[in-house]
């Protein structure tokens, strides 16, 4: 191997090292924000969303919790709960617990299904609701937390989320 491949090895290596740790830190900023439980804004949280890992459709499968980057500063009527992933043509978009306890689907806004969509050049698993115009991009925090956005037709593309995996 000569000397100008070695170097080129090694810048290699070092590039994806250091990728790896970007995405490390981001991994871990992510997680400090949701447990925080404090409001972001969009301008903080789209260039984090955009160095995540994408996800696939089935990665997505089971049932999520879901919570806001809001602070709780935003009401919330149906006490959300979160997602419920049966199969990518079977989704319940928005699940919340009924009187007697068990998880139910808002039947106003209709299911949805999951399909691989490119969002910001990445290819990932994105929800799209039945009836409604809108579409959740997700892209992967680790193997039980996702970032989810959420783009609703005619609104700005502000309204991030987080889900993670029931267990």
């Amino acid at each position: 191997m000569s000397k100008s491949t070695k170097s080129l090895s090694a810048l290699g290596l070092s590039a994806a090292l250091g990728t790896a740790a970007v995405a490390g830190e981001t991994e871990e900023r992510m997680l400090q924000m949701i447990a925080s439980g404090d409001a972001y804004s969009a301008d903080t949280l789209m260039p984090l969303f955009k160095q995540l890992e994408p996800v696939s459709l089935e990665f997505m499968l089971g049932t999520w919790r879901g919570g806001k980057f809001d602070g709780g500063a935003e009401p919330d009527p149906l006490n959300w709960y979160g997602k419920r992933f049966t199969s990518i043509n079977d989704v319940e978009p928005i699940l919340y617990p009924g009187p007697d306890g068990t998880l139910q689907n808002y039947d106003k806004l209709g299911r949805a299904q999951i399909r691989e969509m490119v969002f910001d050049g990445t290819v990932s698993a994105a929800l799209i609701y039945d009836q409604q115009p809108i579409i959740d991009y997700f892209r992967k925090v680790n193997d039980d937390v996702v970032i989810g956005l959420g783009d609703i037709k005619g609104k700005p593309l502000d309204f991030f989320f987080h889900l993670t995996r029931d267990q």
